[in-house]
């Protein structure tokens, strides 16, 4: 592991430190036993003055985050549904896209290609997870594995020349090297081709209190204001600006090599980041000690039940779950098992929290009192599956966003 000393984006060395979550595991580092040995980190963010760049102080090697991966995009039914939005999104905005080929960068699954393929377009998948590779490959998406920068992209640009339509979805915030995976994206897009960039979005995590999303994983938090400086570093510009169901509230950046006619909407969020102070020291310092108070409130509602009696089954064992739970110290005492539909995850335990993975078959025959809702962004689709699938008509316990709160029928 090793300490930045220099900014992520603009490489200056004014940066502020401002909330310290203690020591936590990597969040997907799942156990096979709880006995099993495991590493914790510490996990901090700062405040960049030059920039003002959110940033995680502590970079873990991301061979041992990104090699072998848990996450399956196609794991989500709303991911699986916007796949289809977002494809038509690009294509809009792109001018005689079939020209060339789609190219995704961390494409995990092949989930948001996917819908290219059946328009017809020649794709192409790049993801660091050698075992998630092997599943898109499974499943028809020409997929290749490596951690793109600029060495992985003369390789792409290689054997197959400039993309006309490149996007990078939830995975800019991941890489450690910042700029060399930024530069990568340039020089593969066409003259003429679209960039687009998703990102979870700094404003949504500052205004309803994200804390969970802050994990070693996540090394940047992206408001509009950081990401353009980060963009226009290497000559591609942003003229579109749309929104994403993904993460509990993310944006997508549309950018171009070329300047061309911006849309309103990229104005009007420059002018709210900077009503709402959303690059400002003193409101992730606010955030900070929010993070703490809403601990306090989520311990008195789990222990409540816990003196009550009342069995907790939670659901959804996400990275974001990680943070929580360990920040929280929430252990298997509070919550009996962990539902996850993942079978990547099944009959694994939660990293630091020690808690046992199952089918969510599994857990519900537990006849739960509540069930904690920890992939609470998807929390909709949750108790879908929980009132038809189930039948189940018990209580819910919601996290976030903001306060937590108890929910007694669903």
């Amino acid at each position: 592991m090793e300490i930045i000393q220099n900014c992520r984006v603009c490489k200056g060395v004014n940066i502020v430190p401002f909330f310290d979550l203690g020591k936590q595991p990597a969040a997907n580092s799942l156990l096979k036993s709880p006995s099993q040995k495991e590493n914790f980190y510490p996990l901090s963010l700062s405040w960049c003055q030059d920039c003002n760049l959110v940033q995680l102080n502590e970079t873990i090697n991301p061979k041992e985050l990104f090699s072998e991966y848990v996450w399956v995009t196609a794991t989500s039914k709303t991911a699986q549904k916007f796949s289809e939005v977002f494809c038509q999104e690009l294509i809009n905005r792109t001018n005689n896209p079939k020209d060339g080929y789609v190219l995704e960068v961390a494409s995990n699954d092949g989930t948001f290609l996917v819908p290219f393929i059946k328009k017809g377009y020649k794709v192409l998948g790049i993801d660091p997870a050698q075992n998630i590779v092997d599943m898109a490959v499974a499943e028809g998406v020409p997929t290749k594995c490596a951690f793109f920068g600029r060495e992985a992209a003369e390789k792409i640009l290689e054997e197959n020349g400039f993309a006309k339509i490149i996007f990078a979805r939830n995975v800019l915030p991941h890489v450690a090297n910042t700029r060399d995976f930024v530069e990568g994206l340039q020089m593969c897009l066409d003259m003429e081709g679209t960039l687009a960039i998703e990102v979870h979005y700094a404003k949504k995590i500052l205004d309803e209190l994200h804390y969970d999303s802050i994990y070693h994983e996540h090394l940047c938090y992206f408001t509009l204001n950081t990401l353009e400086r980060l963009l226009n570093d290497f000559g591609l510009f942003v003229f579109d600006i749309t929104l994403s169901p993904i993460s509990g509230g993310s944006i997508i950046v549309y950018a171009k090599r070329e300047k061309i006619k911006e849309k309103q909407i990229v104005q009007w969020y420059r002018d709210q980041e900077e009503i709402n102070k959303i690059n400002a020291l003193d409101r992730w310092q606010d955030f900070a000690k929010k993070s703490f108070l809403h601990r306090e409130k989520l311990s008195d509602i789990l222990q409540k039940a816990k003196q009550e009696g009342k069995r907790i089954v939670g659901y959804g064992a996400s990275a974001r779950s990680s943070t929580l739970l360990n920040f929280c110290g929430i252990n298997s005492d509070l919550i009996s098992i962990i539902a996850d539909q993942n079978p990547l995850k099944q009959k694994l335990f939660t990293a630091g929290s020690h808690i046992l993975i199952e089918t969510p078959e599994t857990a519900m025959k537990m006849k739960p009192d509540y069930v904690f809702i920890l992939a609470w962004n998807f929390a909709r689709e949750i108790m879908d599956i929980l009132k038809n699938k189930f039948d189940y008509r018990g209580g819910v316990i919601v996290p976030l966003p903001n306060k937590p709160y108890i929910k007694e029928t669903i």
